[in-house]
């Protein structure tokens, strides 16, 4: 789940997800996709360098401005998508870590693959801190999509934002 690299301190997560990989690839494609279970509200240009907006509240008052830094999911319909974002991992932090998430079909067993990493973060007491923080609120996002789209519960109707 965290590990030391090369470059820095890295955030890996994966889930598998029984659901259409489609629309498991959908969810973190689109601004629709990632209301279902990241954000309240989302404006996501789908093209790189643009600003995807996040709201945390339906009035949009807490919201988080990030560049995106990569869009590849021109296979959606095929159950693949990686996106690749600038992410402030801290309300504090002034400077950004990038996160990835990746879908990929599971053709043996039906269902996606969902892969997120976060990260080079530096490999310091303070920062580790932080990292941690940032794994656990990245797991729980993770099992909100997997909850959404196998169950049809989203979590955080029981813990809201």
């Amino acid at each position: 789940m965290v590990g030391r690299e090369d470059d820095g301190v890295w955030i890996t997560l994966k889930e598998e997800i029984h659901a259409s990989p489609e629309e498991v690839a959908s969810c973190i494609a689109s601004a629709g996709g990632l209301c279902r279970w990241l954000s309240v509200g989302a404006e996501f240009p789908q093209e790189v360098g643009a600003t995807l907006e996040l709201a945390w509240d339906r009035e949009w008052n807490r919201t988080t401005d990030v560049k995106v830094l990569d869009y590849e999911c021109d296979e959606v319909r095929d159950g693949r998508a990686r996106v690749k974002w600038d992410w402030y991992p801290s309300p504090l932090e002034e400077s950004s870590v990038p996160v990835e998430i990746a879908v990929s079909p599971l053709r043996d067993r039906g269902g996606a693959r969902v892969i997120i990493r976060h990260g080079p973060f530096r490999d310091d007491p303070e920062t580790l801190l932080t990292v941690a923080d940032s794994a656990e609120s990245w797991r729980w996002y993770l099992c909100n999509l997997r909850s959404v789209l196998e169950t049809k519960h989203d979590m955080r109707a029981v813990r809201p934002l």
